[in-house]
């Protein structure tokens, strides 16, 4: 898994590794029992504070997607969405699908670019659910 940084963004650097690591999870490039990097590992090659990956590794753990083991480090263990994470899911992509609209996105760029999406996850969206 590669792992990149832009120390000039908007996003904070905690995020930028936290957006990176679910995608990667995504796309099956980090599986079930993967080990990410130690933090104080990653921190020194981005040359960035390790609490601020600590930071991006609590974030991955509250959402359920790693475990954080003393012995073992930061593990995947993506697990079935918890009943409050559709809604809050929704919520993110409506704000996201706004911003679309706002800016006078068609409907079908936008349904195509979700697609594109998916689909690079390797997921196949039917036609009920787009």
């Amino acid at each position: 898994m590669i792992l990149n940084v832009d120390l000039a963004s908007d996003v904070p650097i905690y995020q930028q590794l936290r957006d990176q690591i679910v995608e990667a999870i995504a796309e099956g490039v980090l599986t079930k029992g993967s080990s990410l990097p130690a933090t104080r590992t990653l921190a020194a090659d981005f040359g960035i504070n390790f609490h601020t990956v600590n930071k991006a590794y609590d974030l991955l753990r509250q959402q359920g997607l790693i475990q954080l083991n003393r012995k073992s480090g930061a593990v995947v263990t993506p697990t079935v969405a918890d009943p409050p994470f559709p809604a809050e899911w929704t919520a993110r992509a409506r704000t996201l699908l706004a911003e679309a609209v706002a800016r006078g996105l068609p409907a079908d760029e936008v349904l195509e670019a979700c697609r594109s999406v998916l689909d690079s996850f390797g997921t196949t969206p039917s036609e009920e659910t787009l």
